[in-house]
């Protein structure tokens, strides 16, 4: 809660102001992007300078006019930072979770993000490692071997390089070859048995020539236990290594190639039932006396204990079935930097290539509904070559800083699937039918078709279509996708450009300018062998018409065909193209008063691109048929979502003397086709999202409030619907943040970092650009926040390296905090999902030889085992029926049960570090 909260904010506000954004070494010097020379640590401590290339220019942080963090590799280092998830510690603005698989990780900044789960949406926070886009956020979750430093820019991004990103880019940089002989390793090991080893070598080639090996190995138990076959999940079993060249024949050439390769096999992620333990809003829905689906669940095997386990970590399996997975991800970038007199010209070229596949108990528990086998035939492959091209000098007496460029990127995006119903679906279902309705009475989890009797009088002349249906339904098992494939072809270029213009002493203007094109090429073959569905389509839908019979119609359909997984899709292929082009840009004025206050002004606005719904939930509805292939054809335009833009603007304060810097930004951002991705339990959907200035009148949202005890406006599918002149931006997100670092002495440095953002939806929402309706799945958002998206955010670091006496010997005390307020986890905001407060400490201690040649460290990480979730979501095919009295009103409707995926429990170790 936010007392709670404001309570933990109390605690480093004592110790030496509040939070940190870390500091980034003191810097003489810095290059390009990707290509900046080993940072140096200042001889005085009075010195608090960064330098940061956001802007495509070496500069002093404390004169770009852009919300930016950057993190050194010293932090990161103290840290225990290994990938940008471990960020969150020291940059508060940026929240970086993960979810059913790691390649499935989402990055958002001010509470704006895309959910990983569906490949088909690119990542509102672009991630670029050494200049080459990954193509999407949860790539970053590899080791990243070391690193020199990394930049968070906040905001839209695009006049500088690479892809345009509507929310903000993380910019890493690689430890880049040296002239002088160097090496070094640490060997790390720690609780869940956890080892971790890496090491680099640094050697010249003569005179012009350097080459660096940095590799990664890490292995470490998992901190799921799985009961029911007595092994751990979440583990973690990976390696890394990069090889890289420079080439500098003289002062005016450099050419830096970098070929890199990843591979994990590992099993994640399991999760866990939510508790009343984890969430307050539970209320009745685990037990079995109010919710028939958990009397079903149980019936079929499933512990009672599993759904009262909470943060115990204990899950329950079924035999035979895996999470586990591999990811192979590899590439090579040429990056060349030329002085051509009066200008530097840089090309990035790069490639890559990253597949992972996962199998999973999709369902989350002990009974076998639904699972995907761990063979290879669920997977994501992406192929993407990428070239960069920048021109940037000065003109008119260096009154003008102007950089041209131009950005090229194809991407072949293959999609492999094969979900299938479990060896208990068949029954599961048709309990779930019986004891959820007006069958109730007949409920028998022992008896053929879950049916203790078979009363003819029940359905009348129908009853033994009913019953014959139900007994299709009861023999579903091992049955579904035998495999789905989706291809997309993604070809984007970009002519772009980025000016600063001096007009007075201290007084800049900077303009940029983006001009992007993009075409999707997407197809799509089916292939399912559940002939259930079309068999109970064919014999059930005339009897539809039956006012007493629709009910029970619609829910064995609805069963039978779960998850569109039907026959009728066997062998089906569609095809589909958009194009796109969009115009992006952003104007800054910025004033220096003194050499130390830097404030001003910016507008920008960013664009996502659009694209295809890599899941097939929107070619049918599961009840009815639709013609095979060619109602399939007629439907694959509803995969589509729209590109999505935005509107920034922010005022900005940076002040920097001495040991002191402090920097303040106020933004406003404005998202109109805001695309979110949501599982709503069966299928995920992916909706635009938009406001509207007329007054729905309820039209778009939960109705639960209402003494009615209505769940929902069952008639919003035409009332929550606008004129398309009324269609405007469905998300803001306004807020303030605060960062400042002090070194009152050489061997102290203490950090700060604030952030307070409403990032809200509009109070009338539809769901597309013409003003058509939202989905009731999502009959929450109006006026309410984003997921994953706290109003407050405070991160705090302190490190101390004293000198211990005259031996050359040197200290380190270290910690950072992260505090973050209450926040929703889950895409649709059902409060089931709600987060409360938390905050996580990290800890380092330590001794170090003369010029660190050698370091020996004890730390912790998550000190005080603080528990909390991720994401929280729907639990696959288990929702309930909801025809009896329920006790908990603040469920916005059914019986729906939920799953979470726990944060990392508490973690601790010791590390042993050597360089020579």
């Amino acid at each position: 809660m936010r007392l709670r909260l404001m309570s933990a904010c109390a605690v480093p506000a004592m110790i030496m102001a509040l939070a940190a954004p870390a500091w980034a070494q003191e810097v003489q010097d810095a290059a390009t992007t990707s290509d900046a020379e080993p940072q140096q640590q200042s001889s005085g401590y009075d010195s608090n300078e960064i330098v940061v290339t956001a802007q495509g220019r070496a500069q002093v942080l404390a004169d770009v006019p852009l919300a930016v963090s950057a993190i050194s590799a010293e932090t990161l280092q103290q840290s225990g930072a290994t990938d940008i998830r471990a960020l969150n510690q020291v940059a508060p603005s940026l929240l970086v979770s993960s979810t059913g698989s790691e390649a499935n990780g989402s990055a958002r900044i001010r509470g704006i993000g895309t959910v990983g789960d569906n490949p088909g949406l690119e990542s509102s926070v672009a991630v670029f490692i050494d200049g080459v886009y990954r193509s999407r956020s949860g790539i970053g979750l590899n080791e990243l071997g070391e690193i020199d430093r990394i930049e968070v820019l906040r905001g839209p991004q695009g006049t500088l390089g690479g892809r345009n990103a509507s929310a903000g880019l993380i910019n890493i940089v690689s430890k880049a070859p040296s002239p002088t002989f160097g090496a070094g390793g640490e060997v790390t090991y720690g609780n869940y048995d956890h080892l971790r080893v890496s090491g680099y070598v640094n050697a010249p080639l003569g005179d012009t020539l350097a080459a660096r090996v940095d590799g990664v190995y890490v292995k470490r138990d998992g901190f799921y236990q799985d009961v029911t076959n007595d092994q751990d999940i979440n583990n973690r079993n990976r390696y890394f290594i990069r090889g890289q060249l420079m080439f500098e024949p003289s002062s005016d050439l450099s050419i830096r190639l970098i070929g890199d390769y990843t591979k994990r096999d590992e099993e994640c992620c399991a999760a866990t039932y939510v508790s009343n333990q984890m969430n307050e809003y539970i209320g009745g829905l685990n037990d079995p006396a109010q919710n028939n689906i958990v009397r079903v669940l149980q019936a079929l095997g499933q512990p009672a204990a599993a759904f009262t386990e909470g943060y115990s970590r204990d899950v329950y399996i079924t035999p035979g079935r895996s999470y586990s997975g591999t990811t192979k991800d590899w590439g090579a970038s040429l990056q060349i930097d030329y002085n051509i007199g009066g200008a530097k010209l840089t090309s990035i070229t790069g490639y890559r290539d990253y597949l992972s596949d996962q199998g999973s108990d999709t369902d989350y528990s002990f009974v076998d509904i639904l699972y995907r086998a761990a063979d290879g035939n669920s997977a994501r492959h992406f192929k993407t070559f990428s070239q960069e091209l920048r021109l940037q000098g000065t003109a008119f007496n260096e009154k003008l800083d102007w950089l041209i460029g131009g950005y090229y990127a194809n991407e072949d995006l293959q999609v492999t699937d094969n979900l299938r119903f479990g060896n208990q679906y068949g029954r599961f279902a048709t309990c779930r039918l019986v004891s959820g309705g007006g069958l109730s009475p007949l409920y028998s989890p022992t008896s053929a078709g879950c049916l203790a009797v078979r009363p003819a009088a029940t359905f009348g002349a129908a009853s033994p279509l009913i019953y014959a249906a139900i007994d299709r339904l009861d023999g579903i098992n091992n049955r579904g996708s035998t495999l789905d494939t989706y291809n997309q072809n993604s070809r984007n270029w970009a002519v772009f450009t980025h000016n600063i213009v001096h007009m007075a002493k201290g007084l800049d203007l900077t303009l940029g300018l983006r001009y992007t094109n993009e075409r999707k090429k997407f197809d799509a073959t089916f292939g399912n062998d559940n002939v259930a569905c079309t068999q109970n389509q064919a014999s059930l839908l005339p009897l539809r018409g039956v006012a007493t019979l629709t009910a029970v119609v619609d829910g064995i359909l609805g069963l039978s065909c779960q998850g569109n997984a039907t026959a009728e899709l066997n062998g089906v292929s569609i095809n589909d193209e958009r194009n796109e082009d969009e115009f992006t840009g952003t104007a800054v004025l910025s004033y220096k008063p003194t050499e130390d206050l830097l404030v001003y002004a910016s507008y920008s606005r960013g664009y996502k691109a659009g694209g295809f719904n890599l899941d097939r939930s929107a070619l049918k509805a599961p009840i009815l048929p639709f013609g095979g292939q060619a109602g399939a054809q007629a439907l694959v335009g509803n995969l589509q979502f729209d590109p999505e833009t935005v509107n920034a603007f922010e005022l900005g304060l940076k002040y920097s003397t001495g040991p002191f810097s402090l920097n303040i930004a106020a933004f406003r951002q404005e998202f109109k086709n805001f695309q979110l991705n949501t599982f709503n339990g069966t299928v995920f959907l992916v909706q635009n999202v938009n406001g509207c200035s007329a007054n729905l009148n309820g039209g778009d949202r939960d109705q639960s409030k209402f003494p009615t005890g209505t769940s929902y406006n069952a008639a919003a599918g035409t009332t929550g619907s606008c004129g398309a002149d009324d269609v405007t931006y469905g998300v803001r997100a306004q807020g303030v943040e605060l960062e400042a670092s002090l070194v009152p002495h050489r061997d102290i440095r203490v950090g700060m970092g604030l952030t307070y953002a409403q990032t809200k939806y509009r109070d009338q929402l539809v769901g597309t650009a013409a003003g058509g309706p939202l989905d009731q799945a999502l009959r929450k958002l109006p006026g309410d926040n984003l997921s994953n998206a706290p109003e407050i955010v405070a991160t705090a670091s302190f490190a101390w390296t004293p000198d211990i006496g005259g031996s050359g010997l040197s200290g380190l005390l270290y910690f950072d905090t992260r505090l973050t307020d209450d926040y929703n986890t889950g895409s649709d905001l059902f409060p089931q999902k709600e987060q409360d407060s938390y905050a996580i400490f990290n800890g380092r201690i330590g001794i170090r030889g003369p010029e660190q040649r050698w370091a020996l460290e004890f730390w912790a990480q998550n000190i005080f085992n603080e528990n909390y979730s991720q994401v929280a979501f729907n639990s696959p095919f288990q929702e309930g029926a909801a025809s009896t009295p329920f006790t908990d009103p603040q469920y916005p409707g059914g019986r729906q049960i939920f799953s979470a995926y726990l944060a990392e429990p508490r973690t601790y170790g010791v590390t042993l570090r050597s360089r020579f």
